[in-house]
């Protein structure tokens, strides 16, 4: 018998301006949704003036659920569509 802890995939991604890094951080966490931490922002600084922007992507985290299966191929099968396995155990 074999075990796996299965999450849903799902991103988001929020545009934001700022005069710092850490302005821009705030901006950021003000559209983080709960259950999604930020995974990336690259910076990027705007032309003619003294700020810079950001694309903040944002993966769920939450949402973990277990599934149970005989062999791995079952196991696979039981994950649904947009889902993804994130470890596998045996019983």
């Amino acid at each position: 018998m074999l075990i796996a802890l299965i999450r849903p995939v799902e991103t988001s991604t929020a545009d934001v301006i700022g005069t710092t890094l850490a302005e821009v951080l705030v901006e950021l966490e003000q559209h983080r949704k709960p259950g999604f931490d930020l995974a990336s922002a690259p910076v990027r600084m705007l032309k003619g003036v003294a700020k810079m922007e950001a694309t903040g992507t944002f993966t769920r985290v939450d949402g973990v659920q277990e599934i149970e299966a005989d062999d791995m191929a079952s196991l696979e099968a039981k994950v649904p569509e947009g889902w993804r396995m994130l470890t596998v155990r045996t019983a």
